[in-house]
């Protein structure tokens, strides 16, 4: 299921944060890791592509990050197969190239970076990851500090109902058997009233919600996922992160067809999630 991870990394303390959690889906899935460095496009921009200033080898840039990478990450990542690359470039289009070039199961890769290369995993970067990436997006809790890494104990799967939803489920139901987590369901209806105060209002929402209820367990039938599943009311970003945090998640999963579809419910609410989530996101 998941043979390469793709590591970018920065140098910065949130991508050594992420360490542990790399190590141990690693260690979980027998997966090699790559750990990729980027040296970014401070220079400028040539006609046929990437350049630098006359004079300047980015070969002399690449050669001493390689060097210091090769030095980086020996303690956190013993025990697992690891290759360090350096590249250089606009760093979110590196990162998913390889990706797509290298057979790449999963990226991991934190929100933002404050490190040798402030550019690599600041908010276009990981944006554009998010959006291009073809594989699976795995990114730590947009937080100075992370818990503590390791496998999830406890993954919370927001499903938004839309046709990619069946595969989503069963995608999340196998990645927890594998990673032996207990899986839980969110589905979030919007509010459809402004006065929810009142008994008549209050019982069409309780329609809509149900109705988007039977909706999602027969996508669980379908889908052959047996797992406990909660339909909400209320924004979207505020309850699934919130609802994380009540249900003490190690880890929330979305859909990467909600990213990338025009329809997605998720889709304009995918990065408040991860913005905001108590928890790293895996996008699928």
């Amino acid at each position: 299921m998941i043979k390469h991870i793709l590591f970018p990394f920065d140098f910065s303390a949130q991508a050594s944060q992420v360490a542990p959690f790399v190590r141990a889906l690693a260690s979980r899935f027998s997966a090699s890791i790559t750990v990729l460095s980027v040296v970014p496009p401070t220079f400028e921009v040539m006609p046929a592509g990437m350049g630098v200033r006359a004079g300047e080898d980015v070969s002399d840039w690449t050669g001493a990050l390689q060097s210091r990478l090769d030095q980086t990450l020996i303690t956190e990542l013993a025990g697992v197969p690891v290759e360090r690359i350096a590249d250089a470039g606009d760093p979110g289009f590196r990162i998913t190239d390889f990706a797509h070039s290298h057979d790449v199961d999963l990226i991991m890769m934190p929100t933002h970076g404050l490190g040798l290369f402030r550019s690599l995993l600041v908010g276009s970067a990981t944006s554009k990851v998010l959006h291009d990436a073809r594989c699976p997006v795995w990114t730590a809790a947009h937080a100075e500090q992370q818990r503590a890494g390791g496998l999830p104990k406890t993954i919370l799967c927001a499903v938004d109902g839309s046709a990619a939803s069946g595969a989503l489920l069963t995608w999340a139901a196998d990645f927890s058997t594998r990673v032996g987590a207990a899986l839980k369901l969110l589905h979030v209806v919007g509010s459809i009233t402004d006065w929810p105060s009142l008994e008549r209002e209050r019982a069409l929402q309780e329609q809509v919600r149900q109705a988007a209820q039977t909706a999602i367990m027969s996508l669980q039938a379908s889908a052959g996922v047996h797992a406990p599943l909660r339909v909400a009311v209320g924004d979207i970003v505020a309850t699934v992160t919130e609802h994380a945090r009540e249900e003490n998640a190690d880890l929330i999963l979305i859909g990467r067809g909600s990213l990338q579809s025009a329809l997605g419910r998720l889709r304009t609410h995918a990065y408040g999630i991860i913005q905001r989530s108590p928890c790293p996101v895996l996008s699928v």
